[in-house]
């Protein structure tokens, strides 16, 4: 299988209609829409595997065969780590509001050093600049004040989160010694081989010359306090590409802890 072929959209458009000649075609992008339901934008130097093997059963199989549950994450712990991370969003929200209201002063205070104060337009731009300026400085201060309230939770409560993470990390060890074993079998036994490659700067990829069979795209994309994960089955035949588009609405959201 050829494991790096790295296309853009337009590249993917014009290939696809070749995979009835070959073995199997597989077009993936990778894509982000904003919470708020904005225009999604194409995500460059992505990840992705095509697995001859759904990696969540692998996992899943061996956490259920593991001498002791996983150390589970208290809930007073979770609780705390949203609300850092909504002191975090109110922070970064009110410093970007204060870096654009103070464009919008330079661009008006601009304008104004080419009239003449004599002029009504420069009166009428003297009166919106100073309330804005007021507005500035005001929030200007409050960033301080949500920054003191992120650093202050975060604190308090990291030397709890690092203690979890460590011992949720020394019971991976421990629990997931043997997958390279389980996956390798996995494959031989599929008859299929693995491929792996990144997106480039259009969100895209193309996995050519698939052999036929069962595959699981796997990708993960990192946020500030959670990843979105992907691990989607798929059936590659010679007859049809398979076309895939990963974003929120076919992922997991997942605490990065």
């Amino acid at each position: 299988m050829r494991r790096r072929t790295r296309f853009g959209l337009a590249g993917l458009i014009a290939t696809l209609a070749l995979a009835a000649c070959g073995q199997g075609q597989v077009s993936i992008v990778v894509e982000l829409e904003d919470e708020g339901g904005g225009d999604a934008r194409l995500l460059e130097d992505i990840a992705v595997r095509l697995l001859p093997y759904d990696r969540d059963q692998v996992f899943d199989s061996l956490t259920g065969a593991a001498p002791t549950p996983e150390p589970e994450i208290p809930a007073d712990l979770l609780a705390a780590r949203d609300e850092i991370a909504a002191a975090q969003r109110a922070w970064t929200d009110e410093v970007t509001l204060v870096a654009n209201l103070r464009e919008q002063i330079d661009t008006l205070n601009k304008q104004l050093e080419s009239l003449n104060p004599a002029m009504n337009e420069y009166n009428r731009i003297f009166r919106q600049v100073d309330p804005m300026i007021t507005e500035w400085e005001r929030r200007e201060a409050n960033t301080e004040t949500l920054f003191a309230r992120f650093n202050e939770l975060q604190q308090a409560n990291i030397a709890q989160m690092n203690e979890v993470r460590d011992a949720r990390d020394l019971w991976a060890d421990q629990a997931y010694r043997n997958v390279g074993e389980v996956i390798d079998a996995l494959t031989e036994a599929s008859g299929l081989e693995e491929a792996a490659d990144t997106t480039g700067v259009e969100g895209a990829i193309l996995f050519d010359n698939v052999a036929p069979g069962q595959y699981w795209i796997f990708a993960r994309y990192e946020l500030v306090y959670d990843e979105l994960y992907w691990n989607i089955p798929i059936t590659v035949t010679r007859e049809e590409p398979v076309v895939v588009r990963l974003n929120r609405a076919n992922a997991q959201v997942r605490a990065i802890f």
